[in-house]
């Protein structure tokens, strides 16, 4: 059953990648933010939160299977702080702006780590299980 261990390295280099892009796309928030210049503790705050996400997304990088838990959980806090806001909605229905498609671009980044990451930490789990063979 060899496509197991396949199907979990295919799984880990798209978590990986979407962590990589999670702190792409947090940087261009970061410039955009800046540039409406938003009251301070916004904008620090949301620096602070994309830190963690740069810590995570370098433990990913140096292969620290402990890096995937926190990941999950900044998508998570990362939706359920921005969904609510109702102003994140306001450029949207105006059009398609830089704003907006950072927005959409990010909360659907934010659903895709959720997902992966989540498949991910399962299919992991049952492996070391030893409910699926290892090769």
């Amino acid at each position: 059953m060899k496509s197991i261990p396949n199907k979990l390295e295919r799984l880990r280099r798209g978590v990986d990648s979407l962590i990589y892009v999670s702190v792409i796309l947090g940087g261009a928030l970061l410039a955009q933010l800046y540039a409406l210049m938003v009251p301070s503790w916004l904008f620090y705050s949301i620096f602070a939160g994309w830190m963690l996400y740069l810590m995570v997304a370098i433990g990913v990088a140096t292969g620290r299977e402990k890096a995937y838990p926190p990941a999950l959980v900044l998508s998570i806090v990362t939706l359920a702080v921005s969904l609510p806001q109702p102003e994140h909605y306001s450029p949207a229905s105006t059009g398609l702006t830089l704003a907006s498609l950072t927005f959409i671009a990010g909360s659907l980044l934010q659903v895709g780590v959720i997902l992966l990451v989540t498949s991910f930490l399962i299919l992991k789990r049952r492996q070391s299980l030893g409910e699926i063979p290892v090769g």
